[in-house]
């Protein structure tokens, strides 16, 4: 749904004075700033110099791979920042592929592979293989690696790795 919003009518009544008053060149600069002040007063959003919002993850134990990358979808188009500040494990650690993801250095990340709902109970290869490589390309490339490597042949249980090691390997830092 297209929500239209109209200026208040105050500002309407500006541009005949606007008109009569100023040069061509402060005309401009009128109006650009007259557009700037009515944009704040119907609310801005982010690009007028508010944070984006910040989720803090510390106690993430995953879940579905599907349900994560439409989550990651959701943070991606909002412009969410996300903090891994305590646990995060298997499908948390997608988070990684955000651009403005960060990671504690005494976070703790878990990495397995790609297993069915039921645990203990394995995917077809080909199932496996392209659930790794959805999960890997979530992963800055040193995580993506070794995950394709290593961590992704961890079925039953789990590999952490500490917020330092993440950051190693190529995870952001947070402040």
């Amino acid at each position: 749904m297209l929500n239209i919003v109209r200026p208040p009518q105050r500002a309407l009544n500006f541009w005949p004075f606007l008109f009569r008053t100023f040069s061509r060149r402060h005309r401009l600069r009128a109006v650009l700033a007259s557009i700037l002040i009515m944009a704040l007063m119907q609310g801005g959003g982010p690009a007028f110099g508010q944070a984006a919002p910040v989720n803090v993850v510390r106690n993430d134990h995953g879940g579905s791979i599907a349900a994560r990358l439409e989550m990651i979808a959701q943070l991606r188009s909002a412009g969410h920042r996300i903090e891994i500040r305590g646990n995060c494990a298997s499908a948390c650690t997608m988070f990684l592929g955000l651009p403005n993801t960060c990671v504690a250095r005494n976070a703790r990340l878990g990495f397995h592979g790609p297993s069915s709902q039921y645990y203990g109970i394995s995917l077809s290869p080909r199932e496996f293989e392209y659930w790794s490589r959805v999960m890997a390309d979530h992963y800055p490339g040193a995580i993506r690696n070794w995950f394709m490597t290593t961590a992704r042949h961890t079925t039953m249980g789990i590999i952490t790795i500490s917020g330092a090691e993440a950051i190693r390997l190529g995870a952001r830092a947070c402040a």
